[in-house]
């Protein structure tokens, strides 16, 4: 394998990475698809947004993170998809450490709609950071290869 396959900018690589992603997000939304009303109980225990918009939230968000999830996974508006993902990893992240630093047990939501799930703990918000680094990533090898035309991340090359 050339240095050029191992290196950060490769085209195979960033590819990789979005797909890894977007499989992120789509398993992150399954429960809360099919469970809303469990994900709006853990977005209240958050005690971040008010209580007009825990339910808009709570069916909104996971459709966002399938939609988000297919899009990196298959292509169309993947550059788009990729800052949003950043944007929700950010928000997620901000969101997580935040209430662990007011000492509130929660469950995070992440991959589970029900908030009698295990707590949150820094082990958690060490995995959404990851995930941030790795949205980072992503956004940064799509704009990359947006701003170098020639270079085709749907072909790997």
């Amino acid at each position: 394998m050339s240095a050029r396959a191992l290196s950060l900018d490769s085209p195979k690589l960033v590819l990789a990475a979005r797909v890894a992603l977007g499989a992120i997000f789509i398993a992150a939304s399954a429960d809360k698809l099919i469970h809303p009303g469990a994900f709006a109980e853990v977005i209240k225990n958050y005690r971040l947004l008010p209580g007009l918009l825990i339910n808009p939230a709570a069916v909104t968000l996971p459709w966002l993170e399938l939609i988000l999830g297919l899009s990196l996974v298959f292509g169309p508006g993947a550059r788009g998809a990729g800052l949003l993902a950043l944007l929700l990893m950010g928000a997620f992240a901000g969101a997580l450490g935040f209430n662990l630093a007011r000492g509130l047990d929660v469950a995070c939501g992440c991959f589970r709609a029900s908030a009698s799930s295990s707590p949150a703990t820094l082990l958690t918000l060490g995995r959404d950071v990851l995930f941030l680094m790795l949205s980072l990533f992503v956004f940064l090898g799509l704009k990359r290869s947006h701003q170098h035309p020639g270079r085709s991340l749907e072909k790997g090359t």
